[in-house]
């Protein structure tokens, strides 16, 4: 195995190092971040290009702060998919304390979030909903807990998520129409919905 800047690691080197991390290695994950930077990189991007423009957190900024959040966690990935899920929480963990500020300087800072819709149509969020959102999140079952972090803030797509989570493509389906509807029922009540 290399891991210098110049190769790429294959899913076995990701593997092994991330194994490395678990058991106290605090340089794998360093070594780690330069191959996977690109991809936590795209990433912040789609969840970014969502957003206003002229949004201050820019894709850059997502992963760093996203990358800190997991140096100080005690990383428990298990491969690479379960490493960009565990990303992909520590990524609405930033998005949602950026929330948090936001919406104690401005109420209303006309902060847009991604959609819990499919397809093209964007749901905008504001700070209150993104904080709303956050706390539906925690009374959900862990499963599909993980599945909105993964396809809502990660921007994963249904087989990384059953790969990383180690189910089917067809329960990941499942667990994001039963999550999308509880969320909404939870953040909009019976019959709401943003305007």
């Amino acid at each position: 195995m290399t891991d210098d800047h110049s190769t790429t690691l294959t899913q076995g080197d990701v593997t092994r190092l991330l194994g490395a991390v678990r058991h106290g290695d605090t340089t794998a994950l360093d070594r780690i971040y330069p191959h996977v930077y690109e991809e936590l990189r795209n990433v912040a991007e789609r969840q970014l290009r969502r957003e206003r423009s002229g949004h201050t957190l820019h894709p850059t900024a997502l992963v760093h702060e996203a990358y800190i959040k997991l140096a100080g966690s005690g990383l428990e990935a298990a491969n690479r998919s379960h490493f960009l899920a565990i990303a992909a929480r520590a990524m609405r963990q930033v998005l949602v304390d950026h929330a948090r500020r936001r919406g104690a300087q401005k109420r209303g800072g006309e902060w847009h979030a991604t959609t819990l819709k499919d397809g093209s149509a964007s749901l905008e969020l504001n700070p209150e909903e993104i904080i709303a959102l956050d706390r539906a999140l925690e009374t959900l079952d862990a499963r599909q807990r993980q599945v909105v972090e993964c396809r809502f803030f990660g921007g994963m797509e249904e087989a990384e998520i059953a790969e990383a989570l180690g189910v089917s493509e067809r329960t990941v389906r499942r667990d994001w129409v039963k999550a999308r509807a509880w969320l909404y029922r939870e953040m909009y009540g019976p019959g709401g919905g943003p305007a």
